[in-house]
């Protein structure tokens, strides 16, 4: 008998996206499989923030479908998602700046909506996430009083205290030291090996390959190469997309 294959995850297909007359995603589809770490990587104004936000359900796409285990889901929007299984982080942290952070990753852990949820469980989950990322000297921290890669740690928890099946990453370890940058690798792969699947996206390279099981490059909106880290330092056309002329020269808020 073959063997059996892990479950597709997240399938998206021929996505386009435009804004007016500007194209920023062009026939975009690939398949990430359950258990699975997927880097999205490319230039600014490659099409990366707007692939995120289409497959979590903050923008519609032109033409294309998401499909999420196996139910398509390209008009749903983000709180059915989120109820779904689907969560993400974004560039600039969507945080309750005058809640500490334990009330922040509360209010994750209670959108789970499971029944007979109770608030002594809830804080437990919040108080295991806060440690998970680093943070538990920090849970009654007011949040806006919280360094910025701070932040993006709180609302990294409150997203893992959904409960999620699939979860999108957008620049989660911009500013992070060293240290910090050596605990997320080493917690996503704990996150990996216990069955979540992750799609993420950031500029430090090293993270990347740390982490992924595979890569998927984009520039000027179109897959230009995927496959291995290993495989994509040396590619030609990610080389030149990232050290080329145009790198860094399209300011655009789609990095």
């Amino acid at each position: 008998m073959a063997a059996i294959g892990p479950q597709v995850c997240l399938a998206v297909r021929q996505i386009k996206k435009s804004f007016g007359d500007q194209t920023v995603l062009r026939d975009i589809s690939f398949s990430l499989p359950e258990g699975e770490i997927l880097g999205l990587i490319g230039p600014n104004g490659a099409g990366k923030t707007t692939l995120f936000n289409i497959i979590s359900g903050w923008q519609r796409p032109t033409f294309g479908s998401v499909v999420f285990f196996g139910q398509e889901t390209t008009t749903w929007p983000p709180e059915r998602l989120s109820r779904a299984g689907l969560a993400r982080t974004f560039q600039v942290p969507q945080i309750f700046p005058e809640m500490t952070a334990l009330e922040n990753v509360l209010m994750g852990a209670w959108l789970k909506g499971e029944p007979h949820h109770s608030l002594k469980q809830a804080h437990k989950e919040a108080d295991y996430y806060l440690s998970l990322v680093g943070l538990t000297d920090k849970r009654h921290s007011r949040a806006r009083d919280l360094p910025l890669p701070q932040q993006r740690l709180v609302e990294f928890a409150r997203a893992l205290a959904t409960g999620p099946r699939l979860l999108l990453l957008d620049e989660i370890a911009a500013g992070f030291s060293q240290r910090a940058l050596q605990r997320l690798s080493t917690g996503l792969l704990k996150l990996r090996d216990q069955g979540l699947t992750l799609l993420l996206t950031d500029h430090l390279f090293s993270l990347l390959e740390a982490v992924a099981d595979r890569l998927l490059a984009l520039d000027r909106g179109e897959i230009i190469a995927q496959g291995p880290p290993s495989s994509l330092i040396h590619h030609p056309e990610v080389v030149s997309a990232y050290l080329g002329t145009r790198y860094g020269s399209e300011a655009d808020g789609d990095a």
